[in-house]
């Protein structure tokens, strides 16, 4: 068995769809990995059966702590989920597994990943290029923005301070969706029915809003009906998103879907840019942007809505703004065992 002062860390990061499990071991200011595994959020009913089964593979590693994340907010040591049927209830845990326990929003996981990235490391990173070509330095002191698209939309942020960077969760993923052009227009019209306030972007940047994109099209004749489009809403509903962007360099239904859905996006990120001031850099997380980096490349497709905005001065912002790629899927799981240091 380990000591004390070598022991890894146990880290989750839990997602409406996935949720993954990984012990980690310190190495100076980084952590390696030892092993992990992944299972479905949605097929078990809490995080301790999970955990049990992962640690007694190798039951003479004893982690010396827990830092788990979720996709929702952290309230009186509970963790929320806003996707998936349970809750994470860090005393409860702290009993059962007889270590301590830190829970953390998953974005500001993310967001403390962020602060180890190489962002010279194209296996890390993808930094996509401005419309003039261009590619804007980050600056090491300036306020980080991480957005991505996964089971849902979150947001996270870092923000450099006296006492070392922090990393902060958001509500951003529900600002209002954005209209930029008559198909957005339309798209806004029919989500508003029915709802008691005006439609949040997460209802169409995210896994389950691609499909909805996708339906959206079809139905109101603005990509033509072909077999591959009903074969794929013949698909279960949690298989659709894959499926289309599988499909979009031969569908013209998935090829649309994708343009909107990048398009959607992008404007959901300049929105934020113009709140947030992120000359610390832009970054696209998510398992859809790391698995479809050549459709936001493509074109220039999602610099060209980033940065069309309605004020010269914004113009100006967006242009100026690193954007990244974020490559990395196990980012999270090394940003919750960080999540200590740069949550104060």
């Amino acid at each position: 068995m380990m000591a004390g002062g070598d022991r890894p860390i146990l880290v989750a990061d839990v997602g409406g769809t996935n949720l993954n499990l990984a012990l980690l071991i310190r190495e100076g200011t980084r952590f390696c990995l030892l092993r992990k595994a992944r299972f479905s959020t949605q097929k078990v009913g809490s995080l301790l059966g999970p955990i049990r089964e992962f640690l007694a593979a190798e039951p003479l590693v004893r982690p010396g702590m827990a830092c788990l994340s979720g996709a929702g907010p952290v309230l009186d040591r509970r963790l929320h989920l806003t996707n998936a049927p349970w809750d994470i209830d860090a005393a409860a845990l702290e009993r059962d597994l007889d270590l301590p326990v830190h829970l953390v929003n998953d974005f500001t996981a993310l967001s403390c990943g962020v602060l180890m990235l190489d962002l010279a490391d194209p296996l890390q990173v993808t930094a996509l290029p401005h419309g003039d070509g261009s590619l804007p330095a980050a600056d090491p002191q300036g306020l980080a923005l991480v957005v991505g698209a996964g089971t849902g939309l979150g947001v996270g942020f870092v923000a450099r301070t006296p006492a070392g960077p922090r990393a902060f969760p958001s509500e951003g993923g529900h600002i209002g969706l954005p209209i930029f052009d008559e198909d957005s227009l339309a798209l806004w019209r029919q989500l508003n029915e029915g709802l008691p306030g005006p439609p949040g972007a997460e209802m169409a940047v995210s896994g389950a809003g691609l499909a909805l994109l996708f339906r959206f099209l079809l139905d109101t004749h603005r990509t033509p009906w072909t077999p591959t489009a009903s074969a794929i809403l013949a698909l279960p509903d949690g298989d659709q998103p894959a499926a289309i962007s599988t499909q979009a360099g031969s569908d013209p239904a998935c090829a649309r879907a994708m343009t909107l859905f990048v398009e959607l996006y992008a404007r959901v990120c300049a929105e934020l840019c113009a709140v947030f001031l992120p000359t610390g850099g832009l970054f696209l997380a998510g398992g859809i942007a790391s698995k479809n980096a050549e459709h936001f490349l493509k074109e220039g497709r999602f610099m060209a809505r980033f940065e069309q905005n309605y004020r010269v001065h914004l113009d100006l912002l967006t242009r100026a703004t690193p954007v990244y790629l974020i490559r990395d899927y196990d980012l999270s799981l090394y940003g919750a065992a960080h999540v200590p240091a740069c949550t104060g």
